[in-house]
């Protein structure tokens, strides 16, 4: 799917999306274009763009590049695929009953949650705020234990 989405490999060229990307959601998928867990969400993300194309804009973040680990390491992404929402350079967090509210790990059921999850986001950006609900039923809600190092 890497040819099909925009994909970004250079800090500069994912700060640029952000800060330029305007009364929109911008949608950065974490991952490895060999996965195929991030291949299944490629998928999902590629067919939903054109639908979300009047209130999202989607791209690839390619874990591999040295100049992304800057992102990696600040958004603590360390399972992959991770998707992270911005609006108006604002970073947008959402409440889905786990204990990370800051990105969406793994990837969704259905073209449809991933639509629904954009839409609260720009719903709830657009009203001023940077937390939103999780509009996805608790049980199409991927699950994952978090492990925390020295505590």
């Amino acid at each position: 799917m890497e040819f099909l989405l925009p994909t970004l490999r250079e800090k500069r060229q994912v700060d640029s999306l952000i800060k330029d990307t305007i009364d929109k959601v911008l949608v950065l998928r974490f991952g490895l274009a060999s996965d195929t867990v991030c291949l299944q969400l490629d998928d999902i993300l590629y067919r939903s763009t054109r639908d979300v194309s009047r209130f999202a804009t989607v791209a690839l973040v390619d874990v591999d590049s040295d100049e992304i680990q800057v992102y990696i390491k600040y958004f603590d992404i360390t399972l992959i695929p991770s998707i992270v929402f911005f609006f108006n350079a604002h970073h947008m967090k959402m409440d889905s009953g786990n204990a990370d509210h800051t990105k969406w790990v793994g990837t969704f059921h259905s073209k449809q949650d991933f639509i629904d999850v954009v839409e609260a986001i720009y719903r709830g950006a657009m009203k001023g705020k940077f937390i939103v609900n999780c509009p996805v039923p608790p049980e199409r809600i991927p699950k994952f234990q978090l492990l925390y190092k020295d505590v």
